[in-house]
């Protein structure tokens, strides 16, 4: 039997699952991505990022109990605008720089520039504009105030860019990631001219933009040392996080919305044919005339954890959840502002009595998230058409926090056999590339399977059938 390696390069935790042929979870390894955090800024060193994929590689495999011989492909599920400088030896000039640092304090011009471009929407697909966190922003930032680091720059590379260089010598970069940095021209699928020259770049900077799920090459025995893994293992082109989660959720080729509630609030679905517009980003699927639209924002699971660590130390987060069933709908008037750990303490709630138990704060920071979501979800879908969400992330492993979603959204929930959607995108795009599968569409009939339906309590839907 083959098994297929999915990695998922996320902000707070790298994980690796191994994958069968019918698409079932074997090994998993997940090992939390040290950062340095200096100054607003947040960085990875190379070493601390090898170190960290190869401890997971090996978790992942000691669990499957397999040896390297019987992993055929591996892929990748990314952050970002996330990513590394090096010079003209390839030699890293910064560590990698994650799409968190915050060094940027205040938008510059040159995203002025580039977002007022009458073109801009129709080219980039980006109808969420990029921020002081932006890949550009910080270029932009490193032009200005690290000049002689710019100066010996010849190569920018996402942290995607950066695994797929170093594993198998090859230059690219994968359409779904790319397309979140604005520079991508998303009809052309290079890089477009114009937004390079506002910020300095040069096309041979950059790596070779190809469509998510192509086969880029093989492990060089070099690249394979670094992981744990054998020479000539295929690698395949993956893509942003949340389009992976969407893969592995088979939205490829069914009509349902795939939600991610972790560091980040995401929504994503996928519809025929390229029409930008604005509070969306649309970028390349994995098919001709085929686009992924994402909706996100910042509402997701910080603010649980940040209560649980400033005021309910003593309990964990699934002793908070399981304290929070018992309080009803409303919270008794408590209810969270978007983002409350943002807030000073008590100002991200509003209607505070004494009454209120540390239940009644996590309740109400559940159904201010699952708030968000719903109007992520009138985003990529604003004319109400979908009935079902995939639920991915942190989020999807609390029942309390996926009845309260499905209630707000009117929606039916499917909680997917495999809780590691991203990594599972992955593979599954290695099985269609190996030709373990004819097609996208077969490889989802025979590997995306439901372990429960949640339904809207009280209130009306339309089940969706498979």
């Amino acid at each position: 039997m083959s098994f297929f390696l999915g990695i998922d390069l996320g902000t707070s935790y790298f994980k690796v699952g191994l994958f069968d042929e019918k698409g079932r979870l074997h090994g998993l390894g997940r090992q939390p991505l040290i950062k340095n955090s200096r100054d607003a800024m947040c960085e990875v060193e190379p070493a601390v990022f090898w170190k960290t994929l190869r401890a997971c590689i090996n978790q992942a495999k000691t669990e499957a109990q397999i040896t390297c011989n019987e992993i055929e492909a591996l892929s990748y599920s990314s952050q970002t605008n996330s990513f590394i400088l090096l010079d003209k030896a390839d030699k890293p000039l910064t560590p990698l720089i994650l799409w968190s640092d915050e060094r940027v304090i205040e938008l510059p011009e040159s995203i002025t520039k580039l977002t007022e471009n009458k073109d801009f929407l129709f080219r980039t697909g980006q109808g969420i504009m990029p921020g002081v966190q932006s890949m550009i922003a910080k270029i932009d930032w490193i032009r200005k105030r690290d000049t002689d680091i710019w100066k010996e720059t010849k190569h920018i590379l996402s942290i995607s860019d950066y695994l797929i260089y170093s594993l198998t010598g090859e230059k690219i970069s994968d359409l779904s990631t790319s397309s979140m940095t604005g520079l991508l021209d998303i009809i052309n699928h290079t890089w477009w001219k114009e937004a390079l020259n506002i910020f300095g770049i040069e096309q041979a900077d950059l790596s070779i933009p190809v469509k998510t799920g192509t086969e880029i090459g093989k492990l060089t025995a070099k690249g394979a040392e670094r992981i744990g893994l054998s020479p000539g293992i295929k690698m395949f082109a993956g893509g942003l996080d949340h389009h992976m989660v969407a893969v592995g959720a088979g939205l490829t080729h069914l009509d349902y919305i795939s939600e991610s509630t972790g560091t980040v609030l995401a929504c994503v679905n996928y519809v025929a044919g390229y029409h930008p517009r604005k509070d969306v980003n649309i970028a390349p699927g994995l098919d001709s005339n085929r686009y992924f639209q994402m909706a996100f924002n910042t509402n997701g699971a910080a603010a649980l954890e940040w209560y649980q660590k400033n005021f309910a130390l003593e309990y964990t987060i699934p002793e908070l959840l399981e304290l929070a069933e018992a309080v009803e709908p409303g919270c008794e008037g408590l209810t969270a502002k978007p983002n409350a750990d943002k807030f000073e303490w008590p100002d991200g709630f509003n209607n505070i009595e004494e009454k209120h138990s540390h239940a009644h704060f996590v309740r109400a920071i559940l159904e201010s998230t699952s708030l968000s979501l719903l109007e992520l979800v009138n985003k990529v879908d604003p004319i109400n058409r979908v009935t079902t969400i995939i639920p991915s992330g942190g989020g999807a492993q609390s029942r309390l926090w996926l009845q309260i979603k499905a209630n707000l959204t009117n929606k039916l929930f499917l909680l997917p056999e495999s809780g590691e959607l991203a990594c599972k995108g992955a593979a599954l795009l290695c099985s269609v590339g190996t030709s373990c599968y004819k097609s996208m569409e077969e490889a989802i009939e025979h590997q995306v399977r439901t372990k429960e339906v949640i339904k809207p309590d009280k209130v009306p839907y339309t089940e969706t059938k498979k």
